[in-house]
């Protein structure tokens, strides 16, 4: 073989290396995971650097895609525009009844509070007879929350005026004095406490108690097919998941530098939620069929649900990553 030859079909056959890495690159497959700005796990999983390994071992890359409430997320699920989310409990469950979807875990306990402003009469959910409540409409976990709280106390929705607006203006209109009382999800929840301006009327677990004492405050779910398609990875992806969690009970200080920085709240309105028990971590996230049951029933009360609705479970993939989970 002549040397330019020689030279000619190495030069070609690096160019066809450079190339096909690149295409392995570009191969790479994109899991889109709808988010809210919220404290979730999966930001924590995402900073403490948890997430690349996953994307090393298995060629993907995650992408978090931050919507501002659940429904809107579960459309995007329901297109096929994201494989896997992190939603209030509400829409999550709802997803994992109605789309192809199931349920993965349960991430975060309580998260919702009933409060009012920091002088106001009100003691007791009584005292919100003809009062104006502000909730984030039908369609969310608090509104049913409320309703219960309102039957608890032997009274009906229309002994009060509900006003519907977003889940971050609630929040707003309390302190503003526009509301008499508040209903809405953290860390919206703990911006007005933190502000000093507002006070806990009720929290969630005094409401509907279903684990460890407390409310089931948000899920994470995904399309069926992916998990089908994917459940080495789904499994690692909820052991990353409960090594964020553990992260945030052990080191919560780092946590909160970490949350700050990814969803932009100040970190003193994350610490309060974090002291009040506003929103609570356990890294046994598995989603029990007791709990669920009980709290497909609470939403099927409330409307949310239809009697034929079952939330469909993978709860599997959580028990093998708490099993091989080291603190």
């Amino acid at each position: 073989m002549q040397p330019s030859s020689f030279f000619r079909r190495a030069r070609h056959a690096a160019v066809l290396a450079l190339l096909g890495a690149a295409w392995q690159v570009h191969a790479a497959q994109t899991i889109n995971i709808g988010v809210q700005p919220a404290t979730q796990p999966i930001y924590i999983a995402k900073s403490a650097g948890l997430l690349a390994p996953l994307e090393a071992k298995y060629d993907v890359k995650f992408e978090l895609r931050s919507f501002s409430y659940g429904a809107p997320e579960n459309q995007a699920m329901a297109a096929g525009e994201i494989e896997l989310a992190s939603a209030g409990m509400g829409p999550a469950v709802v997803a994992a009844a109605r789309l192809p979807a199931k349920l993965l875990g349960i991430t975060i306990l309580e998260q919702t509070a009933l409060f009012v402003p920091k002088d106001s009469p009100v003691r007791s959910i009584a005292d919100l007879k003809g009062k104006r409540v502000a909730y984030p409409g039908e369609g969310s976990q608090q509104y049913p929350l409320l309703l219960k709280a309102l039957q608890d106390a032997g009274m009906k929705p229309g002994d009060i005026e509900l006003f519907k607006t977003s889940g971050s203006q609630v929040s707003t209109l309390v302190e503003q004095g526009s509301a008499d009382a508040g209903i809405t999800w953290d860390p919206h929840i703990s911006r007005a406490l933190a502000g000093g301006k507002t006070r806990v009327l009720l929290k969630a677990e005094n409401i509907l108690p279903l684990k460890s004492g407390h409310y089931v405050g948000n899920g994470f779910y995904g399309r069926t097919a992916f998990i089908e398609a994917h459940p080495d990875l789904v499994r690692d992806l909820m052991g990353a998941i409960i090594q964020a969690i553990d992260l945030i009970n052990s080191d919560p200080e780092k946590a909160i530098a970490m949350w700050s920085k990814e969803i932009g709240f100040p970190p003193e309105v994350i610490r309060y939620s974090m002291q009040q028990g506003i929103s609570v971590y356990d890294t046994d996230i598995v989603p029990d069929e007791k709990t669920l049951s009980a709290y497909s029933g609470f939403l099927k009360q409330a409307g949310i649900l239809e009697p034929g609705d079952t939330p469909k479970l993978a709860p599997e993939f959580a028990t093998q990553a708490l099993a091989a989970h080291k603190p």
